[in-house]
């Protein structure tokens, strides 16, 4: 399931603008890191993003938060951390916003880390997911 957003003209530009803008998530697609409804993510309109960033990218005309996969150029590959196949594929100018903090429902407040060990964990993801959705 993708993450779906509508960010209002004041929040773009705001962004545009290098000031902070916090979203509140949808969906489960960036689980166990940011759950949907309950997490908020601030996002900074960064000069270059790496991999293991989460980002807020312009994907057809819809507003999806993902991590980057991997960076080709200006070709960036996103994926969310809770799906288990299927990519995205955006332009570097269509970042909108890299996560620089992100507050949990329990009002902790988190620095995104870049997510090596999980990225790499894909193969065994569906079975650690499972797990996850059990015990939360």
């Amino acid at each position: 399931m993708e993450r779906q957003y509508t960010l209002n003209h004041r929040d773009l530009e705001s962004l545009k603008e290098g000031k902070v803008v916090a979203i509140i998530p949808v969906g489960i697609s960036m689980l166990p890191f940011i759950k949907g409804g309950t997490c908020r993510v601030y996002l900074l309109k960064k000069e270059k993003v790496e991999v293991g960033d989460i980002v807020l990218a312009d994907y057809h005309g819809r507003h999806l938060l993902h991590r980057v996969y991997a960076i080709d150029g200006e070709r960036i590959t996103l994926m969310g951390d809770g799906n288990l196949e299927g990519t995205e594929e955006v332009k570097a100018m269509n970042i909108m916003g890299t996560a620089v903090e992100i507050v949990g429902p329990d009002g902790r407040h988190r620095q995104p880390k870049k997510a090596w060990l999980w990225r790499h964990l894909l193969p065994i993801r569906r079975y650690l997911l499972k797990i996850h959705r059990k015990l939360s």
